[in-house]
């Protein structure tokens, strides 16, 4: 059984693109996105709201102080 949906795998495509031609921007800042895994997670968060077949996103690990 396929994790992710094909919405998920055209989002994350899209995004590659923009990374490659410079134009992906990350959300609140709107910095120019570098990273490899940064264009994934925007391309999978967008397939989220498109409401593609996409997991849920793990639950943060706190740090202990």
């Amino acid at each position: 059984m396929a994790r992710y949906g094909r919405k998920a795998s055209q989002k994350v495509k899209k995004a590659m693109r923009e990374r490659k031609r410079g134009t992906l921007r990350s959300g609140r800042s709107g910095k120019k996105v570098k990273s490899r895994k940064q264009a994934i997670a925007i391309g999978l968060s967008q397939a989220r709201r498109a409401g593609g077949k996409v997991p849920r996103k793990r639950a943060r690990r706190r740090s202990r102080r």
